[in-house]
């Protein structure tokens, strides 16, 4: 199988370029120097040219809160070029993987959200991933749409190395403690994104790391296994607003996982535990 990625310069994207090059598996990884998504004719000549049996899309707009001043751009990236690869994948019958976000629910209850529940984004950047879903669906007949939440990753900026460098440099660090969700690994999601792209048990997926917690409690974990002693006060999301709304609510059934027989992700506080021996162990915020 041959498998293109895009957005390699990304937490993700990195990672599954990663994985496939472990497994010896024919790839590339594509980026913004390489062709902009936003651009048909370009985007066109660069995949057809390559004609992938496959494309993992992982190339997204992600600044949520920028998002809210800059909805053009993130419609574009998330929305038409999400767009553009799926009319190329159909076009030469590749698979196509599209990488969505718990943000396409309105985030209300305790509840854990089954993949046919019903959608309601608060923000510019939900609506554009959900826009982006029903896009895939409607162009790509093999398609698999897995939806993630609160990432972290070796590559690029995140919760867990923020709470890192913050752990050392601080004796207090004030964290929202009602908005509860899963981490997802971006080196636990990898491997099974492949598992999934040579199979045919197309459709929608949520593959985050097992197990929930609030931000207050994802952070106190990172700071207890880094060996940190600052203070993680809990807060309410109202005493740290922001300019996109964010879900209160982000747990996710896995049962879509389990009814296809793929391998749920490894336990969330596991992940942290070998994210941060070899983030330390590279050098890197040292006690």
């Amino acid at each position: 199988m041959k498998i293109l990625v895009t957005g390699v310069q990304g937490q993700l994207g990195y990672d599954v370029i990663k994985e496939l090059k472990r497994r010896n598996i024919e790839c590339i990884g594509t980026d913004i120097e390489d062709f902009d998504i936003t651009d048909f004719a370009a985007t066109n000549a660069f995949v057809t040219n390559y004609h992938p049996d496959a494309v993992i899309h992982c190339s997204a707009f992600t600044a949520v809160d920028k998002a809210e001043d800059n909805r053009e751009a993130c419609y574009a990236v998330n929305v038409k070029g999400t767009e553009n690869i799926a009319r190329i994948c159909q076009s030469i019958d590749a698979k196509m993987i599209y990488i969505s976000t718990d943000y396409v629910f309105p985030g209300t209850g305790e509840h854990y959200y089954e993949v046919d529940d019903q959608t309601a984004p608060l923000s510019v950047y939900g609506q554009t991933k959900l826009d982006g879903e029903n896009v895939v669906r409607a162009i790509v007949a093999k398609h698999f749409i897995v939806r993630i939440s609160w990432v972290f990753g070796k590559n690029g900026n995140n919760f867990v190395k923020t709470m890192l460098r913050l752990g050392k440099e601080r004796e207090e660090i004030n964290v929202v403690c009602d908005q509860i969700g899963s981490p997802t690994y971006t080196a636990d999601l990898a491997p099974l994104l492949y598992d999934m792209i040579v199979t045919d048990k197309y459709g929608t997926y949520h593959a985050t790391n097992e197990g929930v917690a609030s931000w207050a409690e994802f952070a106190k974990e990172v700071l207890r296994q880094a060996g940190y002693s600052a203070t993680i006060n809990f807060i309410s999301t109202s005493e740290y607003p922001t300019q996109a709304v964010r879900p209160l609510n982000s747990r996710m059934s896995k049962n879509s996982l389990d009814e296809a027989r793929f391998s749920r992700l490894p336990n969330w506080q596991d992940a942290v535990g070998r994210f941060i021996k070899e983030w330390l162990l590279n050098g890197n915020y040292n006690r």
